[in-house]
Formats: C-alpha cells, sequence, structure tokens
C-alpha cells in the first residue's frame, strides 16, 4: 500500500523523472517504502539461504565460519549494496540494472548485463524452490508421503511457482501485502528461532564462535573437499553469507512500483542488506551455539540444522518453527517472481528479446502487472528445475553446478553496471547524482571495494567441487559475444537516450492511456 503522505506533487514527480528517461507509467506506483524494503529482506531472507546452505560455514571452519565468515561476507554485499544504491537514486527503473549498464557502458554492456541477470533470477528461483522443496521433505513432508525424490521435487516446485506467479499476476498490491507479511514473519520467526536455540543449548560456549577448526572433508560431511588450508577454507565459508545476502536488487526492479522511488529505492537496498545481515549473524551464530556435538554435526553434512533441532527441541516447538521457517521460504520465491519478471519486462520494452517483445512487455490494464513476463518467468524456472533434477553433467547434479554458477552471473551482473558507474560518474553519461547520494571520493572507494569483492566472490564460486562453474560462465560469455556482433549489434537499439526520449512522447502517452494512466 502507497504511503499515505503520498501527495499528487509526489506521483507527478515520480512520473516526470520516469518520462525524462523515456519510458511510460505502466505498471502501478503503489508500494511504500517499506514494501519495497520488503520485497528485497523477503528474497534475501536469511531463513531461507541462511539455514539450507549453513553447512557451507561449519563444513569449513567450524564455528568461526558463522562467527567471523558471516561478517566478512555480508561486508562485501554490502559494498555492492552501497554502491548500487548510489546509481538506483539517480536511474529508478525497472529493470534497474540493465539500463544502468546500458546508460553508463553503452549498449553492448546493457544487453550483457541483462542477459546475465535473468540467467541469474531464473536459476536462482529454481534454487530457492528446490532448497524450499528439501526443507518440506525434511519437516512436514513424511507426513504426507513426501521424500524428496527427483519427480517429487519437480512436482512440488512446479506447484508453488504456478501460485507465486499467480499471486504476482494478480497486481503488485497482492504482491507487497504479502512480502510485508513476510518481512514481518523473518523477524517473528528468527527471534524465536534464536531464542529457542539459546534457551535449549546444552552448554554455550561462545569461543565457538571463533574457533577454527578443520572441517574438510569426510570431517565435515564433504560440503568441501579435504585440504589443510585454513585461509583457502576461510574463503570457502563465505559461500553461506554471499549466496544469503543477494536479491536486495529487487528494491531497484521494482522502482516503477514504488512511491518516491529515487528516495524510497536506495534507502530499502541498503537496509535490507544492513538488518539481514545484522538478524542473519546473530541466527547463525545462535544455531552454532545450540550444536551439542562440533565434529558430529560437522559430519552430518547439509543434515546439520534439522539434526540439530531434533536433538535439542520440544517437537511442538520444532514444527512450529519449521512452518514459519516455510512460509517465509514460500514468500521468498514469490518475492523472487516479482524480480525476475520485472527485469524481463524492462528488456523486452527496449527489443531485448528477440521476436518476444512485444508480447513480454503487455502490461495488464486490469492489475496493472507484466503478466506475460511474470508466466514466463515462471515456465522457464520450472523447466530450469526439470533439467536441474534429472540431468548430470561429469556425475556432478546439474543443479549444484547451476546454483554456484548463479552465485557469478548474478554479482557479474551487478558488478559490470557499478564498475561503469564508477568510471562514469561526474562525465556526460551521468553528470547529477540523485537525491539519494554519497561524496564522489567515498562512492568511488566502495565502487572499488565491490570490484575486489567480485573477484573474491568468483575465486570461491568456481573452486572445487564448483570447478566447472568457469567453464560455463565463460562458455556463456563467449557465446554472448558471438551472438552480439553476429546478430545483436545491429538489431537491438536499448534504452531511450538523447533526443530518442523526446521522440517517444506520443508512445508514451499511448502506453498511458492503454492501461488507464493520468500523468
Amino acid at each position: 500500500m502507497a504511503s499515505e503522505d503520498y501527495t499528487d506533487k509526489d506521483a507527478h514527480e515520480d512520473i516526470k523523472v520516469l518520462h525524462g528517461m523515456g519510458y511510460a507509467q505502466e505498471l502501478s506506483r503503489s508500494m511504500s517504502k517499506f514494501s519495497n524494503f520488503a520485497i528485497s529482506f523477503s528474497i534475501i531472507c536469511i531463513l531461507s539461504g541462511g539455514i539450507n546452505s549453513f553447512a557451507q560455514a561449519i563444513g569449513s571452519v567450524g564455528g568461526a565460519g558463522a562467527g567471523i565468515g558471516w561478517i566478512v561476507g555480508c561486508l562485501i554485499s554490502g559494498m555492492f549494496a552501497l554502491a548500487m544504491a548510489q546509481i538506483a537514486s539517480a536511474f529508478p527503473t525497472a529493470g534497474g540494472l540493465y539500463h544502468w549498464g546500458s546508460i553508463l557502458g553503452g549498449r553492448f554492456i546493457g544487453w550483457l548485463t541483462a542477459w546475465m541477470n535473468l540467467l541469474g533470477l531464473i536459476t536462482v528461483l529454481g534454487a530457492i524452490n528446490i532448497g524450499t522443496a528439501f526443507f518440506f521433505a525434511g519437516t512436514f513432508g513424511p507426513m504426507f508421503g513426501f521424500t524428496g525424490t527427483a519427480g517429487e521435487v519437480v512436482g512440488f516446485v512446479a506447484v508453488i511457482t504456478v501460485a507465486q506467479a499467480l499471486f504476482n499476476h494478480l497486481g503488485i498490491k497482492v504482491t507487497a501485502m504479502l512480502t510485508d507479511i513476510s518481512g514481518y514473519i523473518i523477524f517473528a520467526a528468527t527471534a524465536a528461532l534464536v531464542l529457542a536455540c539459546l534457551f535449549y543449548a546444552p552448554a554455550i560456549d561462545i569461543s565457538r564462535l571463533w574457533t577454527f577448526t578443520n572441517y574438510s572433508g569426510e570431517a565435515g560431511g564433504n560440503v568441501f573437499p579435504q585440504t589443510e588450508n585454513m585461509g583457502y577454507l576461510f574463503l570457502l565459508c563465505l559461500l553461506l553469507p554471499v549466496y544469503t545476502i543477494t536479491g536486495y536488487d529487487a528494491s531497484a526492479h521494482t522502482s516503477e512500483e514504488t512511491v518516491k522511488a529515487a528516495h524510497s529505492v536506495p534507502r530499502s537496498i541498503i537496509s535490507a542488506v544492513v538488518w539481514s545481515s545484522l538478524i542473519g549473524w546473530i541466527m547463525v551464530c545462535a544455531i552454532t551455539l545450540a550444536i551439542p556435538d562440533m565434529a558430529v554435526a560437522a559430519g552430518q553434512g547439509w543434515s546439520m540444522f534439522f539434526l540439530t533441532l531434533d536433538a535439542i527441541m520440544p517437537a511442538g516447538l520444532k514444527n512450529v518453527l519449521y512452518f514459519a521457517i516455510l512460509i517465509s521460504q514460500l514468500l521468498c520465491g514469490l518475492a523472487t517472481v516479482t524480480s525476475a519478471s520485472r527485469m524481463l519486462f524492462a528488456f523486452s520494452r527496449d527489443g531485448g528479446i528477440p521476436g518476444a517483445s512485444a508480447a513480454l512487455a503487455k502490461v495488464s490494464p486490469k492489475y496493472r502487472t507484466p503478466v506475460n513476463a511474470i508466466w514466463t518467468a515462471a515456465v522457464l524456472e520450472i523447466l530450469y528445475v526439470f533439467a536441474a533434477q534429472f540431468v548430470s553433467v561429469g556425475g556432478t547434479n546439474l543443479y549444484t553446478i547451476v546454483v554456484n554458477s548463479t552465485l557469478v552471473f548474478l554479482f557479474l551482473s551487478f558488478a559490470i553496471p557499478l564498475t561503469c558507474g564508477m568510471l562514469a560518474y561526474g562525465t556526460d553519461k551521468w553528470k547529477t547524482p540523485g537525491p539519494w547520494a554519497m561524496p564522489a571520493g567515498l562512492y568511488k572507494l566502495i565502487s572499488a571495494l565491490s570490484i575486489v569483492g567480485m573477484l573474491i566472490i568468483f575465486y570461491i564460486a568456481i573452486q572445487p567441487p564448483n570447478d566447472k562453474v568457469l567453464w560455463i560462465v565463460l562458455g556463456f560469455i563467449a557465446l554472448a559475444l558471438v551472438i552480439w556482433f553476429a546478430f545483436e549489434n545491429r538489431r537491438f537499439v536499448g534504452p531511450p537516450i538523447g533526443a530518442e526520449v523526446e521522440k517517444r512522447r506520443a508512445s508514451i502517452a499511448a502506453a498511458e492511456a492503454a492501461v488507464g494512466q493520468r500523468s
């Protein structure tokens, strides 16, 4: 629901900014600042990535992976969020990353960023929903005969994805209401989980949180291969916070549906990362302190979270917590559908999808949502999940390979426009900052640190057993270069820039009339 102090003057200013970038106000601008925060907070969802990937911290360097590694990983994500907020304030459009890349770096940069971000969003939606399916299998599944076989996972994901797409179809007000609720559930469920872990912990040994123990290989449930290099293992433990604290670009993707977007979006991006980082750190520390025996838990690998709660908590309380976590994970997927569909919509309205752009850029006059983009994103995710469950490459499940590739594609889609922004700031491409802005020197320093963070993420994401990720990323970039120079360089015009914005005045008016928008 839009903020009550959103005046006609504010609405006119939001539309004026959008018109100034050559776009019509087709989507319904009814998301409040809190709702914009909540959609990123819901996608980050510490109760999803923070739990489903918890073993990556303990299965590397033990308790220090949670106590120290989480902080370091969140600082890396924080650099990206700060740099992203600066650009989001200046260019508040749907599909922000693609638009930023095009304006600040050129048509090819924007086009490449769009495909990387789309690939990352579709596959991360699959990863979230597959994780939810396995969480269900480990909690309530046995009551329904659901054991988590490949076929059951595909069916489960298909059902929840259709539901997530349907709620998105019905309008941003419905989606915002659900993600607002998700934000409150995440806060409440995390608080309850933390208190329960600390209350029922057999003993509290706070030193666990800074104790480094080598749990690689069989000692850590084979989460990571055996090695004696503790520095290397510490870098690998960063996969937990870096994978969890992502998705905050959703606030930028829903800019055109957010009131006072140039002010609200950057603050929402930063708030979502700060709150998720802080509350997530308290949560993973509490779970670590509640583990009865660290050596035994490390050897349990990906099951250690469930087995820890089974060992220390009453069944009734545990099931209440499981139910709240499951709801949070389902709403995490719903918010990701929103983010992916807005990216697909924004890219399509500039002709980014050959042969399908007109259809994918269509906005429902009744619901004011990009309905075709929503259902296309949902179908693509279901197809990916089907392949991920039944296809293996060199003996490794496709899902495992793509999840780690997703991390690289998502952060590359962040890093490319952020690098362009750092280089373009103060030039003809970007003369005026938005209303939310850091001093120029600080902004460029933060952007440079985010590039360093990207190098760290890329390094840890391609390490064994995920070494195939490097070839997937290089193969995609090589294929993209071939497609660009063979076809897209002549066809794709990119977003309107300069004089082209004025030329689109008539089409802007027609688009707004089609959905009943009055500027």
